[in-house]
């Protein structure tokens, strides 16, 4: 089943803007190895779904993957072939929108090297140019 909220207070909302760098959620927090974003984009609950069920079919049910990212964004879109007019269109889907440098997965409790090819195989399944980032570790 697709990711999409339980419920929302308004259920259509404009599209906007995505100006800017991430200021959230732009550094590993619960693993040890993440994906970061390059580039602004919408990425569907499906595209978020795939790159989990890769990440989990990869590390054979080793280790933890977080999901960083969950869609609240509602589009909409026109029926093919519809004239012009008569309101807002309804729902097609819901998106999690993203900024440069937002972290959208993260593994942990495995080896760097199967961290790695996994989140490598998650970002072929993602929209936007990801690179791989690791936890940084306070002095002390």
């Amino acid at each position: 089943m697709a990711l999409m909220p339980k419920r929302v207070k308004y259920r259509k909302q404009q599209r906007g803007k995505m100006k800017g760098n991430a200021t959230r959620s732009n550094f590993v927090a619960f693993g040890e190895y993440g994906l970061q974003t390059l580039e602004s984009h919408w990425i569907t609950g499906r595209q978020i779904e795939a790159g989990r069920v890769a990440a989990t079919h990869h590390l054979r049910r080793e280790g933890k993957v977080h999901i960083r990212i969950f869609p609240h964004h509602s589009y909409t879109a026109k029926p093919l072939e519809t004239r012009m007019g008569k309101g807002k269109a309804e729902i097609a889907g819901w998106v999690a929108r993203v900024k440069p440098g937002n972290i959208l997965y993260e593994i942990g409790g495995v080896p760097e090297e199967i961290a790695k090819a996994a989140l490598v195989r998650v970002a072929h399944k993602m929209p936007v140019r990801c690179r791989l980032v690791t936890r940084r570790h306070a002095l002390g």
